[in-house]
């Protein structure tokens, strides 16, 4: 049986949820989430959306704090066309239901500052914006008739005719069976890769699928070299890499080793508000020559009153675990958190496929450069949801074409899942001890060398047996890791996210990394 729809969204992100809603005043939409409606790395963002929105500022400050934490590698025109919609984007998440942060006073939006920014312009909601923004988002997609929700569904492989996309093969995890979903267009908003890595501040779901679907559907990727590290996770056995927001250093907290000695000072002169790679790459340093597993971020040193009304839920959560933040530091780690790299597109989120679309964390708009600056990922989810759903209006032509039904005939059910459960293990630990936040060639020949084997093995798996939803994330992330592989090796330069101990020195021209399928 074929399921017919006009758009198809893979991911129930910021992203996906707003092309949903764009999209459905004209047409019926489908959207597939590989788990809950809001189980996405849009619910677990605490900081905020970034947009100028304060007197003192101007978008020509944001464009400008953008491009240099990009290191060289932004595409101008895709910050220009990010920023300058970013009020317009507030708006149209409060018209949505969104409730931000207002200032007492006057009614105003609160806003705070995070590191890379010369402004305070972060809008947000306490500290849990990503869980009221999915909140509210999901809330409307929920009311709209037009809008399908296919829950704990997951996208197997695209449907591709002639350099065309007509729709994709979709695991059904309840019941086991892959559906076939023809559409008109198809949008990719899965998400980034992060759990590539063994330690992640991510959900489980952010296996890379996207940046996998497309390739294999003969998408370029480019800039998958660039993984940002979240600097602060809080560091404890059962947290499960709970991200400490950047937040907290823009309200005042300091960075220090177990000994409570500041340090972010003598690696730049920002301290405690650098950019994201700087403070990442300097917890680790202190680390390795400490030898220690982590280091402290300290607030307590602000009025209790302030702390608990400024980050409610990070208080909660770490009072759980035994930690008031209001008297002692917090022990935190660094986490792989945003693939800033992606699949090639356009500002409307087109790709190298026709009818193909992706928006979100999961494309490659130059925005980001070599570095995302904090808070305007979400920005961009919205700007660029917004700028596909345009484009599709205006340019869908629906082509029924024949699709093909997914074909289960040549293989047989897998019999356990040892090779999965270790093969998984076994990527995310390579990844997170050769392809880190340092690495250097001999790692990086190693890690290459070491992914061969382990594709090799699911490739096999793949051609013999069954899929389940274990395997098919675990397909997606070899695949992903094993490009991101490719693009470290390529890029014999230290720039940004990407710093080869081999390569310290950064060239005087940035370029892009781009991988072509074939």
């Amino acid at each position: 049986m074929i399921i017919k729809t006009d758009i198809l969204i893979i991911g129930s992100g910021a992203a996906g949820l707003t092309a949903a809603i764009e999209l459905s005043d004209r047409f019926k939409v489908a959207v597939i989430s590989k788990n809950q409606i809001i189980d996405s790395s849009t619910w677990y963002a605490q900081g905020g959306i970034a947009a100028v929105l304060a007197k003192e500022d101007s978008t020509k400050s944001h464009i400008e704090d953008t491009l240099k934490v990009g290191d060289g590698l932004c595409n101008r025109e895709a910050v220009e066309f990010c920023i300058e919609n970013g009020r317009e984007a507030i708006s149209w998440l409060e018209d949505c239901g969104v409730v931000f942060t207002k200032n007492k006073k006057n009614s105003d939006l609160h806003l705070t500052q995070e590191g890379g920014h010369s402004f305070r312009r972060v809008v947000h909601a306490d500290d849990a914006t990503g869980r009221e923004v999915s909140d509210s988002l999901a809330a409307k997609v929920l009311r709209n008739k037009n809008i399908k929700i296919l829950e704990n569904h997951l996208a197997v492989d695209l449907i591709i005719k002639n350099k065309k996309c007509f729709g994709a093969y979709v695991f059904n995890k309840n019941k086991e069976k892959v559906l076939t979903i023809s559409a008109g267009a198809v949008i990719l908003a899965t998400g980034g890769a992060s759990k590539a890595y063994l330690y992640t501040s991510n959900p489980d779901g952010a296996s890379g699928d996207g940046y996998a679907l497309a390739w294999r559907a003969g998408c370029r990727l480019e800039n998958m070299e660039f993984n940002q590290f979240h600097p602060t996770c809080l560091f404890h056995p059962e947290a499960k890499s709970f991200l400490i927001s950047e937040a907290l250093r823009g309200e005042g907290a300091i960075l220090k080793t177990l000994s409570g000695v500041p340090f972010m000072k003598k690696y730049n002169s920002k301290g405690d508000l650098s950019s994201r790679d700087i403070v990442a790459r300097s917890i680790d340093n202190e680390m390795k020559v400490s030898g220690t597993d982590n280091v402290f971020l300290d607030i307590s040193h602000k009025p209790p009153k302030e702390i608990k009304k400024s980050f409610p839920s990070i208080f909660k959560k770490c009072l759980e675990f035994g930690f008031d933040i209001t008297k002692s530091p917090i022990p935190v780690v660094p986490a792989a958190h945003y693939t800033c790299g992606g699949i090639v597109t356009d500002l409307d989120g087109r790709t190298d496929i026709s009818n193909l679309y992706a928006i979100g964390e999961t494309s490659c708009t130059g925005l980001h450069g070599a570095n995302r600056m904090a808070s305007n990922s979400l920005l961009e989810c919205i700007v660029f949801a917004k700028a596909a759903a345009n484009d599709i209006k205006i340019n869908f032509n629906l082509d029924r074409s024949s699709v093909p039904e997914w074909d289960n005939s040549k293989v047989i059910k897998a019999g356990e899942n040892i090779l999965i459960n270790h093969n998984w293990d076994a990527s995310r630990r390579l990844m997170w001890n050769y392809v880190g936040i340092v690495r250097s060639n001999d790692r990086l020949k190693k890690a290459k060398d070491k992914m061969k084997l382990i594709t090799s093995e699911v490739k096999e798996f793949y051609k013999n047996y069954e899929v389940t939803s274990d395997f098919l994330e675990l397909r997606n992330l070899v695949l992903v890791s094993e490009l991101i592989i490719k693009s470290a090796i390529k890029r014999r330069e230290s720039r940004g996210l990407h710093y080869n101990l081999d390569y310290p020195k950064k060239f005087k021209k940035a370029s892009s990394t781009i991988l072509s399928p074939g």
